[in-house]
């Protein structure tokens, strides 16, 4: 089984983003792995993985209009079932 059970995939709608600074407060503020925060000038694309993905989704929702969300459950694929 994973240690982190929910790999968590979404888009934020938001100008001129941070992405250290959103990649930073993730780190020290929620526990999980695989992090990967990427931004333009306009959309920051996120991948974390984590036993609590809608701690994350509200924290992302906070920063601007989050879309695109994905959220696959990594032990049931590990088995064989739809994430």
């Amino acid at each position: 089984m994973e240690e982190y059970r929910y790999d968590t995939q979404l888009l934020i709608d938001v100008k001129d983003a941070d992405e250290d600074e959103i990649y930073d407060n993730i780190v020290k503020n929620f526990d999980g792995d695989c992090l990967l925060v990427v931004a333009d000038e306009e959309v920051v694309k996120l991948h974390y993985h984590t036993n609590e993905p809608w701690k994350i989704l509200e924290y992302c929702a906070d920063i601007g209009e989050i879309y695109d969300i994905v959220i696959e459950d990594m032990n049931r694929q590990a088995r064989g079932l739809k994430g």
